[in-house]
């Protein structure tokens, strides 16, 4: 178009940004964003909403937050744009901050705008502000929308109150493979194997066709409650019956499930039939299970496989010296910390949450920087 010398305007440039936000194309969205700028567009909300949506979707909300900033005005698909992505770029404190932002500026939310608070709690774990968002949503009317309805499922069952999402399920007018989705997955996460099970019958039963995500929650579930032999006819069942290909997700599944109960070369036997290239999680998930049930000859070979592929994975080092120290053998474990050690690589530090008084708390092992530390 520009070769053939035609001007481009304001409806040339947001499917331009449409298009690079779905390929997240960084670099051609910030080259379309100087001609946007040298155009003099910059300053029209739909191009700033694209531009907003663009930088959001390609990881880079410092850009996101530039172009928000320099627009005269925000309407609700702006102040959306900006909570969306903060929430998928894990700045989940950051997309309730801008939630209370914008409500003070009398903008009201909508649908989406509780869709991205609600995924926001979900990633914070922030129960209490979820139930305020639940409230506002029913003040609001929007609780018969059905993304709403599945993202408080997702909410309710990633905070921990199954109760709830039980009942937010129930009072869904209808449900999508995205609502059971959210309830089988909740299932997986507590450890609520046989409840899966039972609710994918049910989900059948209704007419809904699962997908590649429904399997993943099923073979999650099984894996966390022991139940093997399910777990295999559920991984069969996908392949054979639902034509569904299996994924890098349900091959991790399958190695947790089988390696967790004790059939650590079953699971090395499904890495090594994949048809992609393993990827370093997989073979985690493995070493894992030679950690709890005491195999130092797999172990060495599996930590040996991962730091191939990343040398610099401290987790290795830490798995494999607890694999020698459960064994007795003091000095390999001594040997592999200290190789650790030398070569400075540090395990990433576990990290908690707490919610007091509405706000959410983060906390690593021996913080000692949180003002409130005593």
């Amino acid at each position: 178009m520009q070769q053939k010398g035609i001007i481009p305007d304001t409806f040339t440039f947001v499917p331009v940004l449409n298009a690079c936000a779905s390929l997240q194309a960084l670099e051609e969205g910030r080259w379309a964003h100087e001609q946007i700028i040298q155009s003099g567009y910059e300053a029209d909300v739909f191009v700033g909403c694209s531009l907003i949506d663009m930088y959001a979707k390609c990881g880079s909300m410092n850009d996101a937050q530039r172009v928000f900033s320099k627009m005269p005005s925000h309407d609700v698909v702006t102040w959306n744009a900006m909570i969306l992505g903060h929430g998928k770029s894990a700045q989940g404190h950051k997309a309730l901050e801008l939630f209370r932002q914008m409500q003070q500026e009398g903008v009201q939310p909508d649908s989406v705008t509780f869709v991205g608070v609600l995924n926001a709690c979900a990633s914070l774990v922030a129960l209490e502000e979820g139930r305020c968002a639940h409230k506002q949503i029913i003040q609001n009317g929007s609780d018969s929308d059905v993304f709403v309805g599945n993202s408080l499922v997702d909410m309710y069952a990633k905070c921990g109150s199954m109760e709830d999402a039980w009942r937010v399920f129930n009072k869904m007018p209808s449900h999508d493979v995205v609502s059971w989705n959210a309830i089988l997955g909740g299932c997986a996460m507590h450890g609520h194997g046989k409840e899966a099970l039972k609710h994918f019958e049910q989900m059948c039963e209704e007419g809904v066709h699962p997908d590649d995500i429904t399997f993943v929650c099923l073979l999650s579930a099984c894996s966390h409650a022991g139940l093997v032999d399910e777990g295999m006819c559920c991984y069969a069942s996908m392949i054979e019956v639902y034509m569904i290909s299996a994924t890098l997700e349900h091959y991790t599944c399958m190695v947790d499930l089988l390696s967790h109960a004790g059939h650590l070369q079953e699971a090395e036997n499904i890495i090594k039939v994949m048809p992609c290239r393993p990827h370093v999680t997989v073979w985690m998930a493995l070493l894992s299970a030679c950690r709890i049930h005491g195999s130092v000859e797999m172990g060495e070979h599996i930590a040996k496989v991962v730091l191939e592929l990343e040398p610099e994975n401290a987790a290795v080092h830490v798995l494999l010296s607890n694999i020698y120290a459960a064994a007795g053998s003091r000095h390999l474990c001594k040997n592999v910390q200290r190789q650790r050690k030398q070569q400075g690589l540090k395990e990433q530090p576990g990290r908690t949450w707490i919610e007091v008084n509405n706000e959410v708390h983060t906390f690593l092992v021996d913080d000692q920087d949180h003002p409130m530390q005593n």
